[in-house]
This record gives structure tokens, C-alpha cells and sequence, in this order.
């Protein structure tokens, strides 16, 4: 009887491969944690508070890193002022480090921001002394579920009355740039120029840009440039129609965002719109940021008068260029419509709080506006 035979296997390399396959768990990826900012429920890009939650809710939450806001200023620069100020006393409550530029206003000047009131609502609130204790879970939700109530809880509030406390402010780093004592050459190229080299020295320096590690945690580098393109910046943009130096301004930003696109930096710009002549340059300085807020005070026109506006300061608009980078909010109104006092309590301080008194509105509609 013959032996059985005994089946050799195949080698390894004839076998046929396995059915394996390469699928691997997706996790999530580690969000940068720092102070004063919050992923964005769009793209999940890191944003930071402009210092109006009205403004967060209509921009689409809040300014995103690496993104410049352009504000046309209205024909008394209350308004633009009052809104920047907004965003560097933000900076100042969060903790950011401010860099702003200036060639009227020593930079000091304009760190005089409002002061926050949530401390003051609190100790001034009658209700929070004798307040009926409920479940946990509901004791921080608003009064009134709006919209804009859910998503005000970013960002803090001010009351443009009082002035922050100087302490406060010195131990916020701040740097400057004041143009009288940085060139002495007044044209635009020269003065943007030297801006532009101040500024990517800081970035650099401070590691904002990645180069050099920061010493301590990660944080954001809030930018306020005040009154770009108007005379004092040595720029003919508000005295000519056809300027010498017509492109110093949009090269100028052009570089910025260029920056604030490779650094943990945000920037807010204020330009004199209402000065310059050409029209379509002015289109082009708004295309070339991200978001852009005209601001249209109704003093000294005869709306100031109009009882139909007796409720309302101004009439912002709103223009997005990038809305990728951006987006509004689904259902959420166009900003196209005069400032309501309606939200007079979201920036500056309300009427029924001790102490409060009427102030210029800076918030932005969310109501129909009224018939012309």
C-alpha cells in the first residue's frame, strides 16, 4: 500500500494576498485651545470676538484668525472709533496682545477703552439677591431664546461711559506704532511701507508666525490700524481724484493679508471712504479684505430730524468678499438697515441699570427697517 502523498503548501509568495485594506479610524484633530477664541459651527476655523456680539451674530460669529475687517468710517469718525476701541478692549479682557497704528492719535490715546459691566450687573441686579434656585442645567440660559441670545455668550459686554481701569490696561502688551515718531518722510509708499516692516518684525519676533516658539501658551495678536488712506498717512487718496500714489494703499493691504493669513493675528482697519474720490479704488480696498462695515451716521442729514429715525443713529452696511473664510449664519438677516437701540444694552449700557444713561448706539439691526 502506498504511502499517502503528502500536499505541500503553495509558497508564500503564490498565495493569494489577504483581503486586507488600509481603512484606518479618523480622530479628531486637536483644536489650538487659547483664550478669547472658539471654533467657528461653519468650518471650525478658531475666531475671536470683535467686541459687539451684535456684530459676532451678523458676521458669522465672530472674526476669524488670519482675516481682516475693513470699517468705512462714517463722516464724524464716532462710530468706527467707538467700534475699534470695542475690538482692542476685548483684546484687553482675553488677554491678546494689541498692536495699533496710528497717525493722529498717540496709540495710549486709543487704548482708552470702555470698561466691562458684567461685573456690575451682577452686584446691581436685584434678582441674582433673591433669586428662586433652579436646576443647574437652566440657571445660564437667557430669558428670551433668541438667535442672537444663544450665541451672545461669546464675547463680553461694555459700557463706553466708564473707562477701563489703567491697570487693567498696563499689564495688557501692547505695541505701537505712532507714524510722527516712526518716519519722517510723509508719502504713502514710505509710511505704509515702514508700517508694513514694524509690523512683520513684531509678528516675527513674538512668534506669531510660527518661527520662533512662544515662551508661554499660544495667543492671538489683535491689530487696529486707525484711518488708513487719509492725509496724515501722507496718502492723496482724499484729495484727488486721479492720486499719485493710487496703489500704495491696496499693495499695503495686500501684504497684510497676506500676513495675517501665516500668523495667529486678526485685523481690524478703519479708511475715511467718504473722502476718497475715486469710487473704484474704494472698491478695490474692499475687495482686497475679508469682511468690510460702512458705517452711514444720520448726523447732520436731514434724518437726524425725521421722527421715523428718532430711534436710530445710523445705517450700517455690510460687504463679505471672502465667504469662505466667513460665512453668515443660515436665516440670519442681511445687515442692511439703521442701528436700533433695540441692542443698546449689547454695547454700551442699558437704560434700566443703575447709572446707565443714553449713549450712541453701535449695534446692528435685527429688526425690519422703517419706511423711507
Amino acid at each position: 500500500m502506498a504511502a499517502p502523498k503528502m500536499s505541500m503548501g503553495k509558497p508564500t509568495a503564490d498565495r493569494l494576498p489577504c483581503n486586507t485594506t488600509s481603512f484606518q479610524k479618523k480622530s479628531r484633530s486637536k483644536l489650538v485651545s487659547i483664550p478669547g477664541t472658539r471654533p467657528s459651527i461653519q468650518n471650525g476655523q478658531l475666531i475671536v470676538s470683535t467686541g459687539v456680539t451684535s456684530l459676532d451674530y451678523v458676521i458669522g460669529g465672530g472674526l476669524a484668525v488670519g482675516t481682516l475687517l475693513l470699517i468705512e468710517e462714517d463722516r464724524y469718525d464716532s462710530y468706527s472709533r467707538m467700534l475699534l476701541k470695542y475690538f482692542l478692549a476685548e483684546g484687553v479682557v482675553c488677554g491678546h496682545e494689541l498692536y495699533v497704528a496710528s497717525a493722529l492719535d498717540h496709540p495710549n490715546d486709543i487704548l482708552q477703552v470702555p470698561k466691562t459691566v458684567e461685573d456690575q450687573a451682577k452686584s446691581c441686579d436685584p434678582e441674582s439677591q433673591d433669586a428662586m434656585k433652579i436646576a443647574w442645567r437652566y440657571q445660564h440660559l437667557p430669558k428670551v431664546q433668541t438667535a442672537l441670545a444663544s450665541s451672545s455668550r461669546f464675547g463680553h459686554y461694555y459700557d463706553v461711559s466708564k473707562t477701563m481701569d489703567p491697570e487693567i490696561c498696563q499689564a495688557a502688551r501692547c505695541h505701537g506704532f505712532y507714524l510722527p515718531e516712526h518716519s519722517t518722510a510723509v508719502t504713502s509708499p514710505t509710511t505704509y511701507s515702514s508700517l508694513l516692516n514694524n509690523l512683520q518684525e513684531v509678528i516675527h519676533r513674538e512668534g506669531f508666525d510660527g518661527s520662533v516658539p512662544q515662551t508661554k501658551s499660544r495667543n492671538i495678536l489683535r491689530i487696529g490700524l486707525h484711518s488708513l488712506g487719509s492725509a496724515l498717512w501722507g496718502d492723496d487718496l482724499c484729495c484727488r481724484e486721479n492720486p499719485s500714489h493710487g496703489h500704495a494703499l491696496t499693495t499695503f493691504l495686500y501684504g497684510l493679508r497676506a500676513m495675517l493669513r501665516s500668523s495667529l493675528s486678526v485685523a481690524v482697519v478703519t479708511v475715511p471712504s467718504h473722502l476718497i474720490q475715486n469710487r473704484a479704488l474704494m472698491g478695490n480696498i474692499t475687495r482686497l479684505c475679508d469682511t468690510a462695515i460702512a458705517l452711514e451716521s444720520f448726523r447732520g442729514s436731514e434724518r437726524e430730524t425725521n421722527p421715523l429715525y428718532k430711534d436710530y443713529h445710523g445705517n450700517p452696511h455690510t460687504h463679505t468678499s471672502c465667504p469662505c473664510v466667513c460665512v453668515p449664519l443660515t436665516g440670519q438677516p442681511r445687515l442692511s438697515g439703521p442701528v436700533s437701540g433695540l441692542l443698546l444694552n449689547q454695547t454700551c449700557s442699558s437704560l434700566d441699570r443703575p447709572g446707565g444713561i443714553q449713549l450712541p448706539r453701535c449695534t446692528l439691526p435685527l429688526t425690519p427697517s422703517p419706511p423711507s
